[in-house]
């Protein structure tokens, strides 16, 4: 028998829940493009992203995915021949690195497996070996959505700072803008990429780079005039700012999400994520704690340093084949939609699967969501422990 007739639940690491809000504010006729109130609103949301970045540099909007602007901070940055060097912990530090050899970009890859954040050490110890300065570009995610690794971006400037190396610092935070505690500015970042999904709480649709004053100074000519940085920085009329019609309903509906998360307060929204998130590995602790025969259980969270776990995503570990069999339970019997696991070459994607914890949510709906896991885990009779539940609620339950 299946119980999916009510109100389906998405916990996929984006996109990710759009509040009825943000859905309202888009519902409505198109504006004009040429003049009016989608202008003056435009003026708003470039400042408002600047601030939720923390940052006096300048966003720039495009219309894509998170790829789209991955593309645009590699087109402004690095000519064809330069060098960059792609610290990777998962699979998207991977997939931004192929996407600047495609572009004709030498790239050095800094691989730290699946399950270990950058180290800083590493690093600083490449960089100084570059007496020559050939490296121009370091780049990095925050939060790698694969493996639910959360780098410490302090750190790893403090690093490229340390060996005395100009290379410009380039920083995905698709997964965590939003969601998790960033300070580009303070944080030495020079580049922040990314996009509407996940922590605004929109439809796909949009993607930002927002660009600090030495990448501006350092930045190439841009072969493509659709990616360049410098007309929708400096643009002579409106329609530049977006090489083309803007994206109208999604101004609108950003508009609306940056206005929940300004009457949330920012510091609010990173205390309530990690709230939820706690909640989450609690439970799957508790689930994947060791039975009283001694012996261990599969189920364990894929980063073990609670501080650098993303508090956007999680990613489990499962034994084989049952990540597959859990997530088809959860979505056919019950209405939960969770993660696919992506793998690294060396993983198995069938081991493993994420629980996205990011943007519009509450303790009802991941409460609910990791009650629908462990029922799953008992109708599949995948061995785990009890407890989970009360274990996350106790995480909820703490003083505010």
């Amino acid at each position: 028998m299946r119980l999916s007739y009510g109100r389906d639940l998405i916990a996929i690491p984006g996109p990710s829940i759009v509040p009825d809000r943000v859905l309202r504010a888009m519902h409505r006729s198109s504006p004009n493009i040429y003049g009016g109130e989608l202008i003056a609103l435009s003026d708003t949301v470039y400042r408002d992203l600047a601030a939720l970045a923390r940052t006096t540099g300048d966003p720039v909007i495009y219309l894509g995915n998170g790829h789209a602007a991955w593309e645009a901070a590699v087109a402004n940055t690095l000519r064809p021949g330069d060098r960059a060097l792609v610290l990777a912990t998962g699979v998207f530090g991977r997939g931004w690195a192929e996407m600047a050899r495609r572009l004709g970009v030498e790239v050095e890859l800094l691989d730290f497996g699946f399950r270990a954040t950058a180290d800083p050490a590493r690093l600083a110890e490449r960089l100084a070996a570059d007496r020559e300065h050939t490296i121009r570009a370091v780049l990095t995610v925050q939060t790698d959505t694969a493996s639910s690794v959360s780098n410490d971006i302090p750190a790893l400037r403090q690093a490229i700072d340390a060996a005395g190396h100009p290379a410009l610092f380039l920083v995905d935070c698709i997964a965590s803008l939003g969601c998790e505690r960033f300070e580009m500015d303070a944080w030495g970042a020079d580049v922040t990429v990314a996009a509407c999904q996940k922590g605004l709480m929109l439809p796909p649709g949009i993607a930002f780079n927002v660009v600090g004053p030495r990448a501006w100074r350092k930045r190439v000519p841009c072969p493509s005039l659709y990616w360049d940085w410098a007309p929708r920085i400096e643009p002579e009329l409106f329609y530049q700012r977006f090489a083309g019609t803007p994206p109208t309903h999604h101004l609108y509906g950003l508009r609306e999400a940056l206005d929940m998360l300004a009457e949330e307060g920012l510091e609010n929204t990173w205390a309530r994520h990690e709230r939820l998130a706690r909640a989450i590995w609690a439970a799957v602790e508790t689930w994947g704690a060791p039975s009283g025969a001694g012996c261990d259980r599969a189920l364990a969270l894929n980063i073990a340093e609670p501080a650098r776990r993303s508090r956007a995503v999680t990613t489990i570990r499962t034994a084989p084949g049952d990540a597959i069999r859990l997530r088809a339970w959860c979505e056919e019997a019950a209405g939960l939609t969770l993660g696919i696991g992506i793998a690294a070459p060396d993983e198995d994607g069938g081991s493993l699967f994420r629980i996205g914890h990011m943007g519009h949510l509450n303790p009802p709906m991941v409460l609910g969501a990791l009650a629908t896991i462990e029922a799953g885990l008992s109708a599949l009779g995948i061995p785990h422990g009890p407890g989970g539940i009360a274990a996350a609620a106790e995480v909820v339950a703490q003083e505010i």
